[in-house]
């Protein structure tokens, strides 16, 4: 890290003035003129056929310019994976959780909507619903899904190593059930969009989102509208968590309305809805044998598991992997068995909160490990220090640790904690405890089926040479994807932090699959720093050309010219910058050829100093079923 002059020292965020004063514009705070205001008719039951929609009397009221139903949304199904799109935009045969939807209004102001709602009236005839993982999968439960018998969405079954035959070698053998409940994430700002579709047949979609790109394929898919007609525009964001991590009704409803009134339509959710729609955590019942030796080494680990997905597959299939495959580290573990089922019920549907799968599992599991150091007689710490991987080591599942200080941070902790000190000999009702957990940077396999790259960086530098532009699609959410990004292209490019200025979250700079399984530094980074060093090799050469050196003679490192050898006469180069400048700025006074100078000669004799850069990650190879998810575990 000595090498890098932004890289390794603190950085303000780029999002915090804006915060901190108040300029910061979210989804709810902009108004566009003309504006309509949406809102949602959602399911009362939790399982019903729908029977008929009337909506005349809604579509009467006073102010109302719009109502629709699947009967003009149209039937198109969509969903996170293609093997499973099982939602609509509007339910047509049957709702399956209160929530549901079922129509949507446009009107002059949000209390003539709400009012329009009341006034469509639905017949349904109730079915018998299933809400625990045992009713769903009961012999004779009602179908939520038709096609998935016994109600399972998604399963998985692997095994790595031979689990049966490695239990038989172990001193210790345990078994242990855990259940934990679903969680909403509740992010500050609720789901919302507003939806502008102009008269030339172009729709332009503001709303809070962590996938941008995503955003506009589904809308364009379930709309019918071509992907280059649509355009997605992120704000500043007020929480994600992976609740915003896909396409939502509110989205593809404001399209709709505003396609068919010509107008700008609006729609928030109330808190009410994000709970209906905010793809909460799942519920788990994990069952854990693990078997060790009594020295603590860990042998097997056999692994049922079962979700609660709700109504609908969202992330699920990639949760019910997750489930599994992350407990094959960070601890060495040569056997392993895990069957999962993720299970349809009647309540809103699961999705990709904060690691998805992974966190719950990893929970359980360490906790299965300080009992076992229990009955062992072994300290928590000193049993994960004999297990722990290290960098490169690869585990039974085949996932590459390629970048792990697992054991470095446990020691850290170990001595920050005064654990020796405190272990075992606080007073009562207080206790020290340590877990380890690891997750991926991003993943091989893409959020939707296709051979795009993951993510684009355009780099473009202004006529005067001072200001870096950053093109990108990437989705800052809260987590400071834009300050890093920006520290990346500022240390590749060899200008400073201030020079950069960051242009992000919108579909127009490019691709990007946005923030979800913490993939942005890793993903969007590689691709920025590939944009940078095209714009570097780009000024480098053209200062070499107007100074008659070779290009390998010279570097760019914050903010200079750097020559290789010494007492190169550069006042050529710095007179042509003044003559062309005619008084943009004052005169250069430094004893060194500036970034700024160079880059404007440049683009004086180039006409643009542009780079572009791209990244989709390498083939990890796994050959089981599953290893296509390409998980890339990079941090612990």
């Amino acid at each position: 890290m000595k090498d890098y002059s932004v890289i390794n020292q603190r950085a303000p965020r780029l999002d915090a003035p804006d915060k901190a004063t108040g300029r910061a514009k979210y989804v709810d705070d902009l108004i566009l003129p003309g504006m309509l205001y949406g809102a949602i008719l959602h399911s009362p039951l939790p399982h019903a056929k729908i029977l008929n929609i009337d909506t005349s009397k809604a579509a009467r009221l006073p102010g109302v310019k719009a109502v629709v139903t699947a009967k003009e949304a149209g039937l198109v199904k969509y969903g996170v994976s293609p093997a499973r799109y099982d939602e609509t935009l509007f339910c047509h045969d049957k709702v399956r959780y209160v929530g549901d939807e079922v129509a949507a209004v446009a009107a002059v102001d949000m209390e003539t909507a709400q009012e329009a709602l009341s006034l469509i009236k639905v017949d349904y005839e109730e079915l018998p619903a299933v809400f625990t993982i045992e009713e769903a999968m009961a012999e004779g439960a009602p179908l939520i899904h038709e096609d998935f018998p016994r109600n399972v969405c998604a399963e998985v079954h692997q095994e790595f190593g031979h689990v049966e035959a490695a239990f038989k070698e172990c001193d210790l053998i345990r078994t242990d059930k855990f259940i934990n409940k679903r969680q909403e994430s509740a992010a500050l700002e609720p789901h919302g969009c507003i939806a502008d579709y102009d008269y030339l047949g172009n729709l332009t979609l503001y709303t809070s989102t962590q996938t941008p790109h995503y955003v506009m394929r589904t809308v364009a898919m379930v709309l019918g509208i071509p992907v280059g007609k649509v355009r997605v525009v992120k704000p500043y964001v007020g929480g994600g968590f992976g609740s915003k991590a896909e396409g939502t009704p509110a989205e593809m409803s404001a399209a709709l309305l505003s396609k068919l009134t010509g107008k700008p339509v609006k729609v928030i959710y109330s808190r009410e809805e994000v709970f209906m729609h905010g793809r909460s955590r799942h519920q788990f019942i994990h069952e854990m044998t693990l078997g060790v030796k009594k020295d603590g080494t860990l042998v097997a680990l056999k692994h049922k598991c079962y979700l609660d997905g709700g109504a609908y597959t969202s992330f699920g299939i990639a949760t019910v992997y997750y489930a599994g495959s992350m407990l094959g580290g960070p601890y060495k573990l040569p056997n392993m068995k895990y069957d999962g089922f993720r299970v349809y019920t009647n309540k809103p549907a699961c999705g990709a909160q904060r690691g998805h799968g992974a966190v719950a599992a990893r929970a359980l599991f360490e906790q299965q490990l300080d009992i076992v150091a229990e009955e062992l007689g072994i300290d928590p710490i000193e049993l994960r220090l004999k297990n722990v991987m290290g960098r490169g080591d690869v585990t039974c599942n085949e996932l590459n640790m390629s970048s792990l200080g697992m054991k470095e941070c446990i020691e850290a902790v170990r001595e920050g904690s005064q654990w020796t000190k405190k272990k075992g000999k606080l007073p009562k009702g207080k206790g020290i405890g340590m877990a380890c957990g690891f997750f991926v940077s991003g993943a091989g396999y893409p959020i939707y089926r296709s051979d795009t790259y993951h993510s684009t960086a355009t780099i473009k530098l202004s006529e005067d040479g001072g200001t870096v532009n950053l093109y990108t699609a990437s989705a800052e959410i809260g987590q400071g994807s834009d300050t890093v990004l920006a520290m990346i292209a500022a240390e590749a490019l060899g200008v400073k932090l201030d020079d950069v200025r960051v242009h992000s979250g919108d579909t127009e700079y490019g691709v990007d699959l946005g923030a979800y399984s913490s993939r942005q530094t890793l993903m969007s980074g590689h691709a920025v720093k590939e944009a940078a060093e095209a714009v570097k090799k780009q000024v480098v050469e053209s200062v070499a050309e107007e100074l008659n050196l070779s290009p390998e003679e010279i570097d760019i490192r914050e903010g200079r010219i750097i020559f290789k050898k010494q007492d190169v006469d550069f006042t050529p180069l710095r007179q042509r910058y003044i003559k062309e400048h005619r008084g943009w700025t004052d005169h250069p006074q430094e004893p060194y050829l500036t970034f700024r100078e160079a880059a404007r000669v440049a683009y004086l004799k180039r006409g643009i100093i542009v780079g572009t850069g791209k990244y989709k990650p390498p083939k990890l190879g796994g050959s089981f079923k599953g290893a296509t998810v390409g998980t890339s575990p990079a941090y612990g």
